[in-house]
């Protein structure tokens, strides 16, 4: 059986910790970041856990190993 690629754009969006969750950043982090104050900045960079089944099956999909 051939090894699995693993998709690299989902590499850099997706997260998966050591219990199994896929973890996914807040959105609108990076737009217009010198603008934004150093409160709001720090509010972006915490993950939060994607909650639909669909999505998380797919992601799992793109990311057979885990995250790298």
């Amino acid at each position: 059986m051939p090894k699995l690629k693993t998709r690299k754009a989902a590499v850099k969006r997706f997260k998966i910790t050591g219990t199994g969750r896929v973890m996914r950043p807040k959105a609108w982090g990076n737009k217009k970041r010198l603008a934004k104050s150093a409160r709001t900045k720090r509010m972006y960079d915490h993950f939060f856990e994607v909650a639909e089944a669909g999505v998380i099956k797919s992601v799992r999909k793109m990311l057979p190993y885990g995250a790298i």
